[in-house]
């Protein structure tokens, strides 16, 4: 039975070169980059290459790279921090519904310490109208924060003409790019954004390491507070050995990005224009043209992901429903729901997320293996049966 790994949006495998440029620090480069002698010394030279690998990514300043635990980290460091310095000047924040966890729990944690957190919508793709951000803007705005891509649906928001709002405002802008960095070109000069969260592990690094690129000048409070390390911006001994990967990983990103682009989306093409055709009554979510290149994803109508997903498992295909942070929580997705899909539709939310070790046979076995479990689980299904009584038609247009 073929294996296929198709859930790389949680968790991308560690490329052999990245494993290469680790080893040495985890075998005998265990110095501390706070240290004033010949290993710390060491420690810190392989921690500062990396910033620049990191930095070069992005088109940043090393110096304004802050290395963090995860991407995670990265935004509640954003959001809570930038939020927190400014709160003389006001205490409003602009966030869109579509937003990780890790920024929407940010500025609900910022409401109980007196701010207030204005949310905008997004359309049926999943995409942000500048105009709502620029109508939701305050006097009293201190931070708006709006992601470069969901990984859930794959939909590129237009960041360059949010910035653009944002900046005409007086008002810092943070995105979290943690699912588009090393996917899509990513300049934060070109963007006009503030303060950019990005991680290791969606782009084919060790997880536990992520980054937060923020503007020179831009006042920000430390989310840990510690001891002097990344500038006194961030405490805590830095995990040399994994930032080292990190910069491996985003240097190899930067280097084959549009080869990469080209071979994952000529997969997530084939996907997106098949998988319709063999399973009645199965959508596409997000956009058909702003769109990462790795992420195909669908709502399946009359069942749920979760049996999708354990059937799928048993023939050796691994994908998720909804977002993986989310997947065991069996919650029906805020993202689909902000995008006005009613939550018994989206609880039958399938993502493929396509990586380095996919190959085109993969799709075929993916279409081959799918429709007649859908067909399986719809036999078993109330909904689909009332939905035949009503005098539903089996081979219909997706509704």
């Amino acid at each position: 039975m073929p294996e296929v790994y198709l859930d790389h949006y949680a968790a991308t495998q560690v490329l052999p070169e990245v494993v290469d440029a680790m080893q040495p620090l985890l075998r005998d480069g265990f110095g501390n980059p706070s240290s004033l002698h010949g290993w710390g010394d060491s420690a810190r030279e392989a921690l500062e290459a990396a910033r620049e690998k990191v930095a070069a990514l992005i088109g940043a300043n090393p110096a304004e790279i802050i290395f963090t635990s995860c991407g995670t980290e990265a935004n509640n460091t954003a959001v809570k921090g930038i939020a927190g310095a400014a709160k003389k000047k006001g205490n409003h924040l602009v966030i869109s519904a579509i937003e990780h966890f890790s920024v929407m729990h940010s500025a609900r944690t910022l409401e109980k310490s007196g701010f207030e957190v204005a949310t905008v919508g997004v359309d049926e793709y999943g995409m942000v109208n500048p105009e709502e951000v620029r109508a939701a803007i305050r006097q009293d705005t201190v931070l708006v924060s709006i992601m470069t891509a969901n990984g859930e649906t794959g939909t590129v928001q237009p960041i360059e003409e949010i910035a653009e709002i944002a900046k005409a405002k007086g008002v810092p802008f943070h995105t979290d790019a943690v699912a588009a960095a090393g996917s899509i070109p990513l300049d934060v000069n070109d963007l006009g954004v503030d303060a950019l969260s990005l991680a290791s592990d969606l782009m084919y690094g060790p997880k536990g390491v992520g980054a937060l690129w923020v503007r020179k000048g831009l006042r920000m409070m430390p989310l840990l507070d510690g001891g002097v390390q990344e500038g006194g911006r961030r405490g805590g001994t830095e995990n040399v050995p994994g930032i080292v990967g990190m910069g491996t990983a985003a240097e190899l990103a930067a280097e084959h990005m549009d080869e990469r682009a080209a071979y994952l989306s000529s997969m997530r093409d084939a996907l997106i224009e098949k998988l319709p055709a063999a399973i009645p009554h199965l959508n596409l979510t997000g956009h058909p043209a702003r769109r990462l290149p790795w992420n195909a994803s669908f709502v399946v109508e009359f069942i749920e992901g979760e049996g999708m997903l354990l059937f799928l498992n048993m023939q050796g295909i691994a994908v998720s429903s909804g977002s993986a942070c989310t997947s065991r929580a069996l919650k029906g997705s805020h993202v689909l729901s902000a995008c006005g899909i009613p939550a018994e539709v989206a609880r039958g939310s399938l993502l493929f997320s396509f990586g380095l070790d996919n190959k085109p046979e993969d799709v075929d076995y993916v279409l081959e293996v799918l429709p007649p479990i859908v067909q399986r689980l719809r036999e078993m299904s109330p909904l689909y049966d009332k939905f035949l009584k009503s005098g539903g038609d089996q081979n219909s247009d997706v509704q």
